[in-house]
């Protein structure tokens, strides 16, 4: 590893001006990307600043037709929690399908999200339930806060404070994942919301996305048998050593139906 300072804030604010006055500083929350990369000298932050001692920045808890968790929250306890288990159980199922026990246990549902990595699985949600990202300075929708490869719509100095995910009236969520890693090589959600049917597809290109004819074909009748007959374009999809582009075209359809089977 490169030098750097490591800094514990008590505080959301300490956190931010520490970052505000240190443009190469990085926040970690549970290191689960960040630890590795720094191991493989492809990262070179001059301080690490650790979130871990935050007060208020975990929990979960029931906001009138909502879930709002806690950006440190790790993906074991969101997967185990009852509340999260009994109103949107697609979301509990998502996260127990993440890693293995050590990853899940450390690794923070705000963390992967900052991360935006292609292949992670939370993207999916806060885009196919209809979710909010919440910051310390603002609150961002779902659909406007991936904006491609590893990039959101953060500002610098800008930390994720918890997750607010709107209750479908019925969702699931359904992946091909990686063996070895466990990650998405195509994860879909598919969702029922009080403001119509919502698909997001991670894991098959460089952000996540929605797909609307598969949206306007559910809305019509919920059922895999509505997304008979409609293809994915290749041309915009990633190919690497697990999949070809146009085997992710074929998967997305695929954990498509899945996803509106466990939902239904």
């Amino acid at each position: 590893m490169y030098t750097f300072s490591y800094q514990k804030p008590s505080s959301v604010a300490d956190a931010v001006a520490t970052l505000t006055g240190d443009d190469d500083a990085k926040v970690v929350a549970g290191g689960m990307t960040l630890i590795p990369t720094l191991k493989q000298r492809l990262a070179q932050p001059s301080a690490l600043v650790d979130l871990g001692s935050v007060p208020g920045l975990t929990g979960i808890r029931r906001d009138g037709d909502a879930l709002v968790i806690g950006a440190m929250t790790t993906h074991a306890t969101v997967a185990a929690d009852a509340t999260v288990r009994s109103a949107l159980p697609a979301l509990a199922a998502l996260a127990g399908g993440i890693g293995d026990p050590a990853v899940r246990h450390r690794g923070t549902c705000g963390g992967s999200v900052a991360n935006a990595d292609p292949a992670a699985d939370y993207p999916a949600a806060v885009v196919g339930l209809g979710g909010t990202v919440i910051t310390d300075r603002r609150e961002i929708a779902g659909d406007d806060f991936f904006t491609g490869l590893f990039e959101t719509a953060l500002e610098p100095g800008e930390i994720i404070t918890a997750l607010r995910f709107p209750i479908p009236k019925r969702a699931g969520y359904a992946k091909f994942r990686n063996p070895a890693s466990r990650y998405a090589v195509v994860g879909v959600m598919v969702a029922e919301t009080a403001a119509g049917i919502r698909v997001a597809v991670t894991g098959a290109g460089a952000s996540v996305f929605r797909v609307a004819a598969m949206e306007q074909a559910l809305g019509g009748t919920f059922s895999p048998a509505a997304l008979d007959g409609i293809r994915i374009e290749a041309d915009d999809l990633n190919t690497d050593l697990h999949a070809s582009a146009e085997y992710r075209a074929h998967l997305v359809t695929v954990m498509a139906r899945r996803a509106v089977e466990a939902a239904s």
